[in-house]
């Protein structure tokens, strides 16, 4: 932290030497002001700080309308938001900076704290830290083509586990690329250049189909559980897709009413008719359907009344912090009760913590997902994890 710069747009002058004098004990020496946005970008056009501490109430140019000339100026600095106001103030200027593309470290309530303070400049340095080991640079799109035809896709899965028992209920299937030299490359090196493309079917068929011989050889040696794989809406169009998925999990021996579909609630789609047809269809054929990110888009209830969804997924979004924000609590809680209402499954995304683990499980949700119980994995060492956890019947 040594060498950060730092600028702190405020025109309350304690407030401002008291976050120096943080910043200073931090190690943090090279610390500059404003008093206001104006006098912010001044400052920045002379000298790019790695990190603005912005303050949203002040006279002259506020702090939201300087946020939006960042945003204008894609400004590259991490972005600490600050303010007296409540909760809901804050956490919605969060939202509208992130929606400027800024890079949003978080938020601090007056008055600043040195701990919360210390932890969102050790997230800018992190950053820092996984910038110079490499950014990730997109595949390209005759890269993308050939691997596709050549077998680079691979799948993990990721653990999904009953409360308050952890007993392995199904698993989730998640895309992965394996380069020729099998070094693994995330999905986000590719799934843009897939989707920019018209390839997500072809995507997407070849998961399901190592999704599904996965589960075939899983129930050969005693493990016979759920398998979801993602759906994409633009892959919702086909009416072919039904016999394509029921089809293909019978020939590997695997009952429909161990598939699940998973939609992404906040992409389901504006023209309803050939969706909602193939979703009903594979629905009445036993495959069970997942809204996925739930809460994360616009049209949420209007979904979750026009197709028949079985299981709702908690986006993490609403489990992080939930244990310590009332209002993160709050919006998990009345989607608990929602889908408790609409005789849904519950999928809590994302758990990370022995806090959120408790929290979900005091709210009564059935099933839980995340890093605290299991990191995606390849199928063999899922099996292996499902016998360590005493799942495999054989």
């Amino acid at each position: 932290m040594q060498d950060m710069t730092v600028l702190i747009v405020d025109d309350d002058t304690f407030i401002t030497n008291l976050t120096i004098r943080m910043l200073k004990k931090l190690g943090i020496e090279q610390v500059g002001s404003a008093v206001d946005g104006h006098a912010g970008l001044h400052a920045i056009s002379a000298r790019k700080p790695d990190i603005i501490l912005c303050d949203l109430n002040m006279p002259g140019m506020d702090g939201l309308e300087f946020l939006r000339y960042l945003g204008e100026d894609r400004i590259e600095s991490g972005i600490i938001l600050v303010s007296g106001e409540d909760k809901r103030v804050l956490q919605t200027a969060t939202q509208l900076a992130k929606a400027h593309h800024l890079n949003v470290l978080g938020s601090l309530q007056k008055p600043i704290k040195p701990e919360p303070l210390k932890v969102l400049l050790d997230r800018f340095d992190a950053q820092q830290s996984g910038s110079r080991r490499g950014s990730i640079t997109l595949l390209t799109l005759d890269t993308v083509r050939n691997g596709l035809q050549n077998g680079c896709i691979d799948v993990f899965f990721q653990p999904k586990v009953t409360v308050p028992d952890r007993r392995l209920a199904g698993v989730e299937a998640l895309v992965r690329w394996r380069a020729e030299d099998g070094r693994l490359i995330p999905p986000i090196a590719f799934l843009p250049v897939v989707e920019e493309n018209g390839l997500i079917d072809e995507l997407t068929a070849q998961v399901f189909q190592i999704a599904v011989s996965a589960a075939a050889g899983w129930v050969k040696d005693g493990l016979n559980i759920k398998v979801a794989v993602n759906f994409s809406v633009e892959s919702l169009n086909r009416f072919d897709l039904v016999d394509f998925l029921i089809d293909t999990a019978r020939e590997k021996g695997i009952d429909p009413d161990k598939l699940i579909l998973e939609v992404t609630e906040s992409r389901i789609m504006e023209e309803v008719t050939t969706p909602l047809e193939i979703l009903t269809r594979l629905r009445i054929k036993g495959a069970g359907l997942a809204i996925d990110d739930f809460g994360t888009g616009a049209s949420s209830m209007q979904q979750l009344k026009r197709i028949p969804f079985t299981e709702l997924k908690i986006d993490r979004a609403f489990v992080a912090g939930a244990p310590t924000d009332d209002e993160a609590r709050a919006m998990l809680e009345s989607s608990i009760a929602l889908a408790k209402k609409l005789d849904l499954s519950i999928v809590a995304e994302g758990v990370e913590t022995q806090e959120e683990w408790d929290l979900i499980e005091s709210l009564g949700v059935e099933i839980v997902q995340g890093y605290f119980i299991a990191k995606p994995m390849p199928a063999d060492e899922l099996l292996a994890w499902a016998r360590a956890n005493g799942d495999v019947t054989a």
